[in-house]
């Protein structure tokens, strides 16, 4: 598998940039010509929609190429690294590259806490026992772009219930029917509106039984078929589809707590995802832990020093302070495999965060204006 390296010119982040400024928000981040040409077209109603884990994999997987979602794919981007949601969605949000966000994977270690934390689940990532709640918040601090906005279209979010980040028009589905009908109501209301949504799936199929499994495919045509519809049904709606990573299958898991040896280097445990993971080590063993990782597992996985990833521009700029949570190194996943990092974690079939295939997305644009 190729590493594909965050293109900053063509990212997911070029997607906020554009939505920020033509909502009139403060933005420092380059814009995407032609999408920033379509949303100038006029248009009622400017619906925005993440479909968690639809990436070019993917849909080249499971969806022919004259369906609708794959025949209106108007680009081709990159997602952030780690390839995964908690990044990828934050930067979504906020309009910041990783290395401003700081929201670098599922699991950060905080030292002033002692311990690694599942950052959506309020989670010792190890224990599984809860931390305070909102830790992560206050720690690194998020604010959606959408919220300084100025212009003349109202704001809606439509959203699972447990989406944190809150707006005066927040919709709340449980179900993808409720998904579908929210925005609906939302495009049906009297003036101009603009609508941020997140789905988690096809993420949440693709987890549990694989990209190219039958349910992926079920799951992956059944948007495709609704969004058609919702499409076709509202006139004078813009509609941008995108993914925050895409997955790819899994052929192999490596448990990586269970290596004595290694864990034995560590400052603490192995943390940040399953196919980029971070590792913190004791100074005293730095030579020697990149030695016999790579020994062991350098076959499937690339052991990098954080400080040359951070320096080459892989989290958008290294002029911040969050360089700190990517601890000494930052084994990147090259072939098929995952580390699972403690025992609990999940046997995924499906996954992602690495520079591989699940670094392309997406960018969908359906609209009725010439």
């Amino acid at each position: 598998m190729q590493f594909i390296k965050p293109d900053f010119s063509r990212n997911i982040i070029n997607i906020s940039a554009t939505l920020a400024e033509f909502l009139g928000c403060p933005n420092d981040k380059p814009v995407l010509p032609e999408l920033k040409k379509e949303l100038q077209k006029g248009y009622k109603n400017i619906v925005f929609l993440i479909l968690d884990g639809f990436g070019m994999f993917p849909i080249r997987q499971n969806l022919a190429e004259d369906r609708f979602l794959r025949r209106n794919i108007r680009q081709v981007l990159t997602s952030v690294f780690p390839s995964t949601t908690t990044n990828a969605t934050t930067t979504f949000l906020t309009n910041k590259y990783p290395m401003e966000h700081g929201w670098f994977g599922w699991s950060l270690y905080f030292e002033a806490l002692g311990c690694a934390v599942d950052l959506f689940a309020d989670l010792n990532s190890v224990s599984r026992e809860p931390i305070e709640r909102g830790y992560a918040e206050k720690a690194l601090p998020i604010e959606p772009y959408y919220m300084r906005a100025k212009s003349d279209y109202e704001t809606n979010v439509v959203v699972p219930p447990y989406w944190r980040n809150d707006t005066k028009n927040r919709y709340v589905w449980e179900t993808l029917e409720e998904f579908y009908r929210a925005i609906g109501e939302v495009c049906r209301k009297p003036g101009k509106q603009f609508l941020y949504g997140y789905c988690p799936e096809p993420d949440s199929t693709m987890h549990r039984y694989g990209v190219s499994s039958a349910e992926a495919r079920r799951t992956i045509e059944g948007l495709n078929d609704h969004l058609e519809a919702l499409c076709a049904d509202l006139p004078d709606t813009l509609f941008l589809i995108t993914a925050d990573h895409g997955q790819v299958d899994i052929g192999g898991c490596i448990e990586i707590y269970r290596d004595g040896d290694l864990v034995s280097m560590l400052a603490w445990p192995p943390y940040l995802e399953a196919r980029a993971t971070a590792f913190k080590v004791k100074p005293a063993f730095r030579e020697k832990f990149a030695e016999v990782f790579r020994e062991k597992y350098g076959e499937d996985f690339q052991l990098v020093a954080s400080a040359e990833l951070i320096a080459e521009n892989y989290f958008g700029t290294a002029d911040h302070g969050h360089a700190e949570l990517l601890g000494d190194y930052i084994a990147v996943a090259k072939s098929d495999k995952i580390m699972k990092l403690h025992a609990a974690a999940h046997d995924f079939k499906g996954h992602h965060a690495s520079l591989t295939e699940e670094m392309e997305v997406p960018l969908i644009v359906v609209g009725d204006k010439p």
